[in-house]
């Protein structure tokens, strides 16, 4: 089989962007299709990546949503002719390609594309642009609401990366799918047996991340929290924060996985597709207070990697903390049971998917 990868585009190493490495590690030969490459050789060495018109246009790697227009299109000027299998790893327009009856096109969908389903409102609301742009914004996101849900019936095939995203896209895009958890590198991580007195975060500082909400309730609650991370509410959350939270920034892989293994809990406010960080912070053993919603639901077992708490806000969360008794949580057992997770079962499920994917649909081809 002649494989090509694609992928949204190249900005930092996220969920998505871990999720893609796993993919390039299994297909060592395929090369990568995004709109734009910010990264180069700090994301890979070892991979051909190919970046459509947008790469070259005035002020992209600074402002790509002002390209926002252009993107459907620039991801139909790709051309897959020469390929078996495209796999699309889409959280966006990756998914909507043009590939012709030869090729199988598999999605691996992150999520329907947010700002255009489930989460419009907050994104323009949200959107740090002059008022005349938000005023026509709607329009522009109405167009493209009907083409990301035209493209998804371009896929041959979708795999969700959570039970929670399978109905997400059954919901926006009518089609079914099957889950593959993403790859969590869960044997890099340690657990220590005397953890210290912190709590910690490791997230992207995005509004939707709701990280204003632990820093409200260890506000109240006094104790120490740690926030590994960066992005645009960077500054205000700093604003806001006592000096009993402590923001770290951007860390090393080995700091992180140092900060992880002595904190006493981790914190997860936020609704997520799957929950990457979560799956780490219990490959070190941590217990997880999470928020009752999302892919959580699929990671976190109540009682045992820990707890949740039902509502969006600070309160329920601080209260969550101060009712729960941390010393009931087994480290040992906790990293136990997200083994499943690794990337090594990451691999083998998505190559026995492929080859069984595209022999059903060379067959089905054969019979047309």
């Amino acid at each position: 089989m002649k494989i090509a990868l694609t992928h949204d585009h190249l900005f930092q190493i996220g969920g998505a962007e871990k999720v893609l490495l796993e993919m390039i590690q299994l297909f060592s030969k395929s090369p990568v299709y995004t709109l734009i490459d910010n990264m180069g050789e700090n994301f890979s060495k070892n991979v051909k990546i190919h970046t459509s018109s947008i790469q070259n246009l005035p002020f992209a790697k600074r402002h790509f949503k002002w390209y926002l227009p252009f993107m459907a299109m620039a991801w139909e000027k790709f051309d897959f002719s020469k390929y078996d299998v495209v796999i699309s790893s889409a959280s966006a327009f990756a998914k909507g390609i043009l590939v012709p009856p030869k090729t199988l096109h598999i999605c691996y969908c992150h999520s329907p594309t947010r700002y255009l389903w489930s989460d419009t409102h907050q994104y323009i609301e949200e959107l740090n642009q002059p008022l005349i742009i938000k005023k026509f914004l709607p329009l522009i996101l109405n167009y493209q609401r009907m083409w990301d849900f035209a493209a998804a019936q371009r896929v041959d095939k979708f795999i969700a990366n959570s039970h929670f995203v399978a109905k997400r896209i059954k919901k926006y895009y009518r089609r079914e799918s099957d889950v593959i958890y993403p790859p969590v590198n869960v044997n890099r991580f340690k657990t220590s047996s005397e953890p210290e007195n912190y709590f910690i975060i490791v997230s992207r500082l995005r509004p939707y991340k709701r990280v204003d909400i632990a820093i409200k309730a260890f506000n109240q609650l006094g104790l120490p929290l740690l926030i590994v991370g960066s992005g645009e509410e960077e500054k205000r959350l700093k604003k806001i924060a006592k000096d009993n939270i402590k923001f770290l920034g951007e860390v090393n892989e080995n700091k992180k996985i140092e900060l992880l293994s002595k904190a006493t809990a981790f914190i997860h406010p936020q609704e997520e597709d799957f929950g990457i960080a979560a799956v780490e912070a219990m490959a070190s053993g941590l217990p997880v207070i999470a928020y009752r919603r999302g892919g959580a639901l699929e990671t976190v077992i109540e009682n045992e990697t820990g707890s949740f708490f039902k509502e969006q806000t600070w309160e329920s969360l601080a209260d969550t903390i101060i009712r729960q008794d941390f010393g009931i949580f087994d480290r040992q057992k906790i990293k136990k049971t997200v083994e499943k997770f690794s990337n090594e079962n990451f691999r083998s499920n998505l190559n026995n998917y492929i080859t069984k994917s595209y022999q059903e649909y060379q067959g089905s081809i054969l019979n047309f």
